[in-house]
């Protein structure tokens, strides 16, 4: 009985028994990824507003297919009203299998906003196993470091 319990502690945390299917293989998506070029904090000022903490970003674009390279044929910024921003990949990228593709957010940049995103579209010549796309969000000074993730979640096929 006392191995059970960490074995089943062990098997929920991993995924193992979470009722999630493993993504399937598809020739593309596009994906959305919320984003943060800021976060409010702390207490409202005198003029209604809280106070704003810039954070840097790096968007991380991971292929998970072991043998099939995929394409970044799109990455674009959006800032908090909706408004594109920028086009971050001018031409396609190909990532290799297992291989993984940045772009940054510089924390100078707070065009974004507090609900800034991406969409990001990536395509295969044959089904591929779907990237993993995530934000990694950080303001590090000495003293009072701030770092978080984001995920991207698939949209719907128009």
């Amino acid at each position: 009985m006392k191995l059970v319990l960490p074995t089943l502690l062990l098997a929920l945390s991993s995924g193992f028994a979470s009722g999630q299917p493993a993504p399937g293989r598809s020739l593309g998506q596009n994906l959305y990824l919320p984003i943060y070029s800021h976060i409010w904090h702390g207490e409202i000022d005198k003029a209604g507003l809280p106070m704003k903490a810039l954070i840097s970003i790096s968007v991380s674009i991971r292929n998970t297919d072991p043998v099939k390279s995929i394409r970044i044929s799109s990455a674009q910024y959006f800032d908090t009203d909706g408004k594109k921003i920028k086009e971050y990949v001018t031409s396609p990228k190909t990532i290799g299998p297992m291989g993984t593709y940045e772009l940054f957010v510089p924390r100078s940049d707070d065009t974004g906003g507090s609900g800034a995103n991406f969409v990001i579209s990536w395509k295969s010549d044959t089904p591929s196993s779907p990237p993993i796309v995530e934000g990694v969000h950080a303001n590090l000074p000495a003293g009072r470091s701030i770092a978080f993730t984001t995920s991207a979640r698939p949209l719907p096929d128009e």
